[in-house]
């Protein structure tokens, strides 16, 4: 379920107001959210792999092994890459939201799957040389260079399916200005929510308030803002 960005901005104008430093702007809000947001998604990862490496013995690592994968697979996703070719060769560009290849798999047009596995490019000179470590079909190969990806053999016979972790779409509280009042009208269908985890929606608002210049050591004072934006909400409906 994603983070609602109007929830998140009303929740950080309250907290500044509180504590006397003045609003934010929404294009200064859009551009403070997304560099939190993306702040965030890098952290999944980061966490991950560190708890890779720590000891897998108890029930509190298979419980936050479980929500990092939870949160991960928020971002995980397939694509079909749309190839062209030459002699011996083929490219496709690699997706625009890239953030971490899983895998690339190769789909002949007999339904056979094959993984492709990376290669260097100045491996490629060497493995051409031996008959038996040349690429083919049953083994093919790729590079990654400059957001291009080279396949070898050319596999345009088939095509290509790249399994990805893609990064973080963009979120905007979207809105007009009022033309008699001036202030600021959020509009829904202009705008896009943030893509990370439900339950960080406390973390990204005390992100965001430390950007905008409010740091608290309290870990309760995004969800108590919150609290305070929905009563603020509830006496204007009175």
């Amino acid at each position: 379920m994603a983070i609602n960005i109007n929830s998140v901005y009303k929740t950080v104008l309250v907290v500044l107001e509180q504590e006397k430093r003045g609003a934010i702007l929404p294009t200064e809000f859009n551009k403070i959210a997304n560099q939190a947001q993306k702040e965030i998604f890098t952290e999944y990862l980061d966490d991950y792999n560190q708890l890779l490496r720590m000891p897998q013995t108890d029930l509190a690592y298979a419980d936050r092994m479980a929500l990092l994968q939870e949160k991960i697979s928020l971002f995980q996703t397939t694509a079909t890459l749309t190839q062209s070719g030459t002699t011996g060769t083929s490219s496709a560009s690699q997706p625009s939201d890239l953030y971490k290849i899983d895998e690339l798999e190769y789909r002949a047009s007999n339904g056979d799957i094959t993984r492709i596995e990376k290669i260097n490019r100045y491996d490629l000179y060497t493995i051409n040389q031996g008959s038996l470590t040349a690429p083919t079909l049953a083994y093919p190969v790729y590079t990654h260079e400059n957001k291009f990806f080279a396949f070898y053999p050319n596999l345009m016979s088939g095509n290509v399916k790249i399994s990805y972790i893609k990064e973080p779409a963009q979120a905007k509280w979207g809105f007009n200005v009022d033309p008699d009042l001036g202030n600021y009208v959020y509009i829904s269908n202009a705008s896009r929510d943030f893509d990370i985890h439900a339950s960080d929606e406390p973390l990204l608002v005390s992100k965001i308030l430390t950007y905008a210049g409010v740091t608290s050591n309290d870990p309760k004072a995004a969800s108590l803002g919150a609290q305070k934006e929905q009563q603020v909400a509830a006496n204007s409906q009175k």
